[in-house]
């Protein structure tokens, strides 16, 4: 009796059938008639030559196996190969790929292996290859990293040999169509319900607001949710390395930087942008992350009048936000003393919104607080609610949010906005965690 073949060696008769049979359809195809079918014509006479060819491969498939083998190579030809599937699942929020047969996720906040894998490294050169082409873009020895963007608007960031000395390796951080809202956000207990208050108000009054916290935590998703609190009236230009935030307001201007072309020309920088939409009359300017020299510039727009700007900052907590604001001001070209540089970043924000990541994966907002005036030592942070850690064990975190019943000096701000903070906002204690069930 002929023993059933290994899930291993099974794998790989497929993966080479899968090859065979995309080479095979790529010679068949006439590319001069392509254009004269819609895609989703092709994708169905492409699907009825791919059956036909794992029949004349003598290859016996279960139909499960045989419909997969088809959307592989579909995938292959219309879209990301491997990858592709992935997309299909609204929970994986990042993949990261660092070799064929090791393709990972981050799924509800944790980063686990998917069940994906390239044939070689070829084949993954050939779909990194192919999405940096359909952006514009250029990577070979000369330009071994880039930047790009899929149409559904995912950030892609590859990096080839001979930088990379594994072989290729492909970042994609995925775009979700339907953004977070702050009642999902508080539902996922990334926030309680008394900070949506907070933070609404705070927004609608056109306080001047910066979001930190470390990579991946979810600033520009909460930058994003915070937005939906602006005025529909409101003038917005939106300034961005790679455009993400996605507004609702008709009226919204969206700028996005330009790397340099070939020639090492044609470069336009978030610190250009932001001073040319200072000229454009804007109501606010949203700045997708400060990280240089724009610092200085989107700090003098805050010091000058224009009210209710709002961006994002790489920092470990609130407190370091302030020293990392320092640290760019003086590279923007800032040169006056210490005392003077931090009394002009007190005078600028109002409220720093800090966000965390916890042990289990989730993201939190672990600290919103005011920025108060500079004593002559520090700047003043005053906190108004906090996210407490009381303990993890058995891999799950067990903490709520707080309230230190700090009443800010902004309130007169709000006063004059015609807005108000009710009193449960600034009750001292804990706060519903607003998660579900």
């Amino acid at each position: 009796m002929t023993a059933s073949p290994s899930s291993r060696e099974l794998d790989a008769r497929l993966l080479a059938l899968r090859g065979r049979v995309h080479e095979e359809l790529i010679g068949s195809i006439d590319f001069s008639k392509v254009g004269e079918l819609s895609r989703e014509s092709l994708r169905t006479d492409l699907a009825g030559r791919i059956g036909a060819m794992i029949d004349r491969s003598g290859e016996s498939l279960v139909e499960e196996q045989r419909a997969r083998l088809v959307r592989d190579i579909l995938d292959e030809v219309f879209g990301l190969g491997p990858l592709e599937s992935l997309f299909e699942d609204p929970d994986v929020t990042d993949i990261m790929v660092t070799g064929p047969e090791h393709v990972y996720v981050e799924r509800l906040g944790r980063v686990e292996p998917a069940e994906v894998r390239f044939r070689d490294s070829d084949h993954l050169l050939n779909v990194v290859q192919r999405i940096v082409r359909n952006a514009g873009r250029r990577l070979d020895e000369r330009s071994p990293m880039v930047d790009a963007r899929l149409p559904d608007g995912s950030r892609v960031n590859a990096i080839i040999p001979p930088v990379a000395i594994d072989g290729p390796q492909l970042s994609i951080r995925r775009f979700s169509s339907t953004p977070l809202d702050f009642d999902r956000l508080a539902a996922f207990g990334t926030l309680a319900p008394a900070s949506v208050t907070l933070l609404q108000v705070a927004v609608a009054a056109r306080l001047n607001i910066i979001i930190t916290g470390g990579a991946g935590v979810g600033k520009t998703t909460l930058l994003n949710a915070m937005s939906d609190a602006m005025s529909s009236a409101e003038r917005i230009v939106t300034i961005e390395d790679a455009a993400e935030l996605q507004l609702r307001g008709d009226h919204v201007v969206r700028l996005e930087t330009r790397p340099p072309n070939l020639e090492g020309i044609g470069q336009v920088d978030t610190r250009q942008l932001v001073r040319n939409a200072l000229r454009m009359r804007p109501d606010r300017i949203l700045v997708g992350e400060c990280r240089g020299a724009e610092s200085f510039d989107m700090l003098q727009a805050m010091n000058t009048g224009h009210e209710g700007a709002m961006t994002t900052l790489h920092a470990n907590s609130a407190r370091d936000a302030m020293h990392r604001l320092e640290s760019l001001l003086a590279i923007g070209g800032f040169e006056v003393p210490v005392r003077v540089l931090r009394d002009y970043i007190a005078s600028a924000l109002h409220l720093v919104v800090h966000l965390s990541r916890l042990p289990d994966g989730r993201r939190v907002v672990s600290e919103i607080a005011e920025v108060g005036v500079f004593d002559g030592d520090v700047i003043q942070l005053h906190p108004i609610h906090r996210y407490r850690l009381d303990d993890y064990r058995d891999g799950q975190v067990h903490g709520e949010f707080v309230s230190t019943g700090h009443r800010p000096g902004f309130e007169s701000i709000l006063r004059q906005q015609g807005q108000a903070l009710p009193e449960f906002v600034y009750a001292e204690g804990t706060l519903s965690s607003g998660v579900e069930g």
